[in-house]
């Protein structure tokens, strides 16, 4: 029913789907084409009335790294216009996600990296590994955690973003429970067990009745319209066209330590 090139979407007789990101040889980063099939798996997805609840997770080591290296590169290459039509994309595909008329809940192994914490800050219910390492590393490359930003924001709040919103410093899964990222934590052989069963009690409930309630609650909570989606996508934007981005990140391409950087 579902075929994607960079996603396995696979849904058992209960209407339990699993959205598993296939990029493993590029620890799932998100590349164009996996931006876009996440935009069109979440709108079949959410259409589909035998699905009850969907476990987002990713194959191999990592859950996800972040963007991809190839579409870092484009985006120094393109003009504003294509950088603004291209952070749109993702930031598009978060919205489709985080308004998943289903129960979303995510299953995080490995490494989730900047928008990697952006995929875990959409779902309902987030597990991860207890070796699980996480960070909004943007700012190392003279970017900003920008498209993903009301999502992490919403999830976390204002005073705990702060603490790893602008530092891009690595922390754990216990501190990722504690930031409010993770719910839980669990055994990395555990998870996927842990996940199914955060979604048994969706399947005694209503599913019309948990859409309601879900659609309620991002009513209820901070806004996220397409005003501050757009505003999100100009902030990246402008950033792109800084001089910050353009050493931060021909640094990273030539394995070298960008001008800015101080101490060992």
């Amino acid at each position: 029913m579902y075929s994607y090139e960079t996603l396995i979407v696979e849904s058992d007789a209960r209407g339990v789907a699993t959205l598993t990101l296939d990029r493993s040889e590029k620890h799932n980063a998100m590349s164009a084409k996996m931006i876009a099939e996440l935009t069109q798996a979440a709108k079949a997805l959410g259409a589909d009335d035998s699905v009850r609840a969907v476990i987002l997770t990713g194959a191999g080591k990592s859950f996800c790294a972040g963007g991809d290296l190839g579409w870092m590169q484009d985006q120094m290459a393109a003009d504003p216009e294509t950088r603004f039509i291209e952070a749109r994309k993702l930031a598009l595909a978060l919205q489709a996600l985080n308004t998943l008329p289903k129960p979303l809940i995510g299953a995080l192994q490995g490494n989730a990296f900047g928008g990697g914490v952006g995929l875990a800050s959409v779902c309902d219910v987030t597990l991860g590994a207890d070796h699980l390492k996480m960070g909004l590393t943007e700012t190392r490359l003279g970017l900003i955690p920008a498209t993903i930003g009301p999502y992490v924001i919403a999830r976390m709040g204002e005073a705990r973003a702060r603490r790893v919103f602008m530092s891009a410093r690595l922390f754990d899964a216990a501190e990722a429970v504690e930031l409010g990222l993770l719910a839980r934590t669990v055994p990395v052989e555990e998870l996927m067990a842990a996940a199914q069963a955060e979604v048994l009690p969706y399947l005694s409930c209503a599913p019309g009745a948990v859409a309601a309630a879900k659609r309620l609650t991002r009513d209820l909570g901070p806004r996220i319209d397409e005003a501050v989606i757009d505003h999100t996508i100009r902030a990246l934007v402008d950033r792109w066209e800084g001089e910050e981005a353009k050493e931060g990140i021909a640094a990273f391409f030539g394995k070298r330590k960008p001008g800015w950087v101080q101490g060992g």
